[in-house]
C-alpha cells in the first residue's frame, strides 16, 4: 500500500463516519414535524410541539455565557444508555401531586427552537433538565415532613430563593449543599444601601449593617430559566420510549 492509497482509505473511513454521525442526523433532526396525540391511546388530544421564548431564552443565554453546561447536563438518557429514570427527580417525579408518575426520557422536541441545545459536557453537577420540578418537590416534602402548610405559591417562592442562595454562594449554608463544587456567581447580584424598607428579594446572607444583597437582572433571568426547566410534560405514546410499566421504582 502506497501513501496515496492510505490517504484515500483514511479519507473514506473518516468521511463515512462524519456523514453518518454528523451530516445525516443534522438534516434529519434540524426541523422535525409536529406529532399528534392519538385518540383512544393518549390521555389528551392535539399536537405535541412545545415552545419556549421570552425571559426563558434570555436566561439560557446567561446559562451558556457562564459555562454552566460544562458541569451540568440537560438530558434524560434512554434506558440502554443509563439509569436516569431511576434517579430521583431527574426524568420527572414519581409522586407529582396532579399527574402521579411523570417520568420520561428526553426527546428532540425538548430542544426545539433553540440555537444552543444545553445537553452538556459532564455531570460534575446534577442534571438540570427537570430541576424546576425537583427543587419545589423537595421543598414540598420538607414542608410535609415538618408539618408546615405551604401554599403552591409559597413553595415556588422558596424554590426561587433556593436558586438565588445557591448561585450567590453554594457553600454558604452547608445544610443546603455542603457537597457542591459549583463556583459562586456573586457578580450576578448587587450590594446596595437599604433606603426605607428592605427589598422583598433581599437574600438572607451575611452583609454589613444598612446594606442588602439583591439579585441583579441577569440572576433573575437565569433563575427564570432554571425554574422553567420542567421537561416532564406528557408525550404521545408513539414517542414514549420508556413506558412507566418498564421503569417503575419497584
Amino acid at each position: 500500500m502506497n501513501f496515496k492509497q492510505f490517504a484515500f482509505g483514511l479519507t473514506v473511513f473518516f468521511g463515512a463516519a462524519w456523514l453518518a454521525v454528523v451530516v445525516v442526523p443534522f438534516f434529519k433532526l434540524r426541523n422535525p414535524s409536529p406529532i399528534s396525540f392519538q385518540e383512544g391511546v393518549d390521555e389528551q388530544e392535539g399536537i405535541y410541539f412545545p415552545k419556549r421564548s421570552g425571559r426563558v431564552s434570555n436566561g439560557l443565554e446567561v446559562y451558556q455565557e457562564n459555562g454552566c453546561y460544562q458541569c451540568h447536563t440537560q438530558v434524560v438518557r434512554p434506558t440502554y444508555a443509563g439509569h436516569d429514570l431511576k434517579r430521583p427527580g431527574l426524568g420527572g417525579l414519581t409522586d407529582d401531586p396532579e399527574r402521579g408518575d411523570t417520568r420520561r426520557e428526553s426527546n428532540i422536541y425538548d430542544y426545539i427552537g433553540l440555537d444552543f441545545a444545553p445537553i452538556g459536557m459532564t455531570r460534575l453537577g446534577p442534571d438540570l433538565i427537570n430541576v424546576g420540578r425537583r427543587v419545589p418537590a423537595r421543598i414540598r416534602r420538607w414542608s410535609e415532613e415538618f408539618e408546615k402548610d405551604l401554599a403552591p405559591g409559597e413553595i415556588e417562592g422558596r424554590a426561587r430563593d433556593w436558586f438565588y442562595m445557591h448561585l450567590y454562594d453554594p457553600r454558604l449554608f452547608p445544610e443546603l449543599a455542603d457537597w457542591s463544587v459549583c463556583p459562586s456567581y456573586r457578580f450576578l447580584f448587587e450590594k446596595r444601601e437599604i433606603k426605607g424598607l428592605p427589598s422583598d428579594d433581599a437574600l438572607d446572607v451575611p452583609v454589613e449593617e444598612g446594606y442588602e444583597i439583591v439579585p441583579g437582572e441577569r440572576a433573575r433571568t437565569l433563575v427564570d430559566y432554571l425554574t422553567s426547566n420542567r421537561h416532564d410534560d406528557p408525550v404521545p405514546a408513539s414517542m414514549d420510549y420508556a413506558p412507566k410499566s418498564a421503569n417503575s421504582d419497584g
